[in-house]
């Protein structure tokens, strides 16, 4: 499938419509989502109807928008009105929300044609997407392998080439890990860039929405669209998106890079050795490298694992059997709550609730809780001290590349260790982005991170632009 890019200059100027754009994406979900299931639900009747209306539009002489005729796939924990959006768990099968989330509004205001809800970990807790209440989803790359989590359906869509665009939310690196076990690009805007409006939660201070891209030029579009204030989010930034997509070839002369050295400790040498020749890449470019150092970096693991699931034991409170979503009867109110929640949720939702829930009680509370949030103000000032010295910090995405299907699932802390180069930046709040760079000894694809101060996302995406024309040279 051609880049996003490519697609909406083409419907725009007639060279293609955007009906055709659309069947050759339905095509190639019917070919492959049998064996990866990166999808829930297709919307091919709502994807059809929506090319047709550009296809008018395109007819009579109007502009669609920047996005015309483009298939995106959304992570099922986006609210789409009127179609199931499930989180991927039982609690919520089958519910229909009477709204859309901002970032759908958006996509769709820019001429984007939604073709289908994603797969996921379980409310998005997970980091290889075999915590779904419908099954795994398969690796592209290959179909043993995991596609990493939580936003693996979104990743292995736009791997696939079902979509050239997908969306994601990232809490703990849920965007970025999967975009680097499946090859693509991914981005964890700055806290509150893009609206959490109609966002499902589960770690309310460290949700942000973002894209999965084959490409940093196609990424940048969208993050353009869907960026931007939002008075229905309070934690929205006041000021409109900025300019990205134009500035991806001013190049890296002088940029300061920091190759932050607690990331690299335990990575696999294969993933380290695609960071170095990153750098190199950035080398040649003209920036300056050096290695940098955030400290706090290496409690990030521990601190997000008490403030996440503190935050998504009060967030998951509202599924009570009531309001929406499943409900299993009882004898009276207090064990309808509790048969539905037994029934409703998985087992690593029920563990992080119960995690979260301890981390808050009572006597536990400053122990715990308070210490982790102690720890995440470490990290932000850490990370500002690192960036007085460098405009941008690079790592790996993931300390391995994609591992196989139910290697980890039996270990907790195996597979949460494979968020540890990802979550300081969501404990920070700052813009972090993964860039696809070669393959590991095993032929699977290689994630570099970019990471950029607070808004610095302009300079970040140029970044990203360098690494992948240095991978390019490489391949």
């Amino acid at each position: 499938m051609d880049t996003a890019v490519d697609i909406a200059r083409q419907v725009r100027e007639g060279g293609r419509t955007a009906r055709q754009v659309v069947e050759e994406a339905l095509s190639a979900i019917g070919a492959r989502d049998g064996e990866l299931h990166a999808f829930n639900h297709v919307m091919a009747d709502e994807a059809r109807a929506a090319a047709d209306a550009i296809d008018l539009r395109v007819g009579k002489r109007e502009d669609p928008g920047p996005l015309a005729g483009v298939p995106v796939a959304l992570k099922d924990n986006m609210c789409t009105r009127g179609v199931p959006t499930t989180c991927s768990s039982k609690i919520l099968e089958g519910w229909r929300p009477p709204y859309d989330a901002t970032v759908v509004e958006r996509l769709v205001a820019a001429g984007a044609v939604i073709v289908g809800k994603t797969n996921l970990d379980e409310f998005a807790m997970g980091s290889s997407t075999e915590n779904s209440a419908f099954g795994p989803t398969r690796n592209p790359h290959d179909p043993t392998r995991v596609p990493g989590g939580s936003s693996g359906g979104s990743a292995a869509a736009v791997a696939a080439g079902m979509a050239p665009l997908a969306i994601g939310s990232d809490t703990g690196g849920s965007i970025r890990q999967p975009a680097a076990l499946c090859g693509v690009v991914g981005v964890k805007p700055t806290y509150g860039r893009v609206s959490r409006y109609g966002l499902i939660a589960f770690a309310s201070s460290l949700d942000q929405i973002g894209p999965f891209a084959t490409t940093v030029a196609d990424a940048a579009l969208m993050f353009e669209v869907i960026a931007g204030h939002d008075r229905r989010d309070s934690t929205s930034v006041n000021e409109p998106a900025p300019t990205v997509l134009g500035n991806l070839t001013r190049g890296v002369e002088g940029v300061r890079v920091g190759i932050i050295s607690e990331l690299m400790e335990g990575v696999a040498p294969d993933v380290a050795a695609r960071v170095d020749e990153a750098a190199q890449a950035l080398t040649a470019a003209g920036a300056k490298v050096d290695s940098a150092s955030v400290p706090a970096a290496i409690y990030g693991l521990t601190a997000y694992y008490l403030i996440a699931p503190a935050e998504a034991s009060s967030n998951l409170a509202r599924y009570d059997g009531v309001r929406y979503g499943l409900r299993v009867e009882k004898e009276d109110i207090t064990e309808t709550y509790l048969a539905t929640r037994a029934a409703g949720f998985g087992p690593e939702v029920k563990r992080r609730i119960m995690l979260g829930t301890y981390a808050l009680s009572a006597g536990y509370y400053d122990a715990y809780y308070v210490k982790a949030q102690r720890v995440r103000t470490l990290i932000i000032r850490d990370f500002a001290v690192a960036y007085n010295d460098f405009d941008v910090l690079l790592s790996p995405t993931a300390p391995t590349t994609a591992f196989p299907l139910g290697e980890k699932t039996g270990d907790p802390l195996t597979m949460y260790m494979s968020d540890v180069c990802t979550i300081p930046s969501n404990l920070a709040g700052d813009p972090a982005m993964s860039v696809p760079f070669g393959t590991g000894d095993d032929g699977l694809p290689v994630g570099v991170q970019v990471l950029a101060p607070s808004l610095q996302e302009p300079l970040m995406f140029r970044v990203a632009a360098a690494i992948e024309a240095g991978a390019r040279e490489l391949a």
